[in-house]
């Protein structure tokens, strides 16, 4: 499979990873008003990080060739 760069994913992988910023900034009123309050806070947390990373994964485009990857070896094309 061959890479190319997309302006649209690049975009959209920026705000998905300010998506991630914010909840990072945010976790202790996300936490109070729609988790478990202090419990949940490492949790929220840790689900910004993964948004951060994923957003860079989209902003690089890399996200089709991990998909297409991890499809590959679960239905293997004959």
């Amino acid at each position: 499979m061959q890479w190319t760069f997309s302006w649209g994913w690049f975009f959209g992988g920026i705000a998905i990873a300010v998506a991630g910023l914010l909840i990072l900034k945010y976790h202790r009123i996300i936490g109070d008003n729609l988790a478990s309050g202090v419990h949940s806070y490492g949790k929220i947390k840790l689900w910004g990080v993964i948004a951060i990373i994923f957003g860079f994964i989209c902003m690089a485009n890399l996200h089709t060739l991990i998909l297409r990857l991890l499809l590959g070896i679960i239905i293997p094309n004959k």
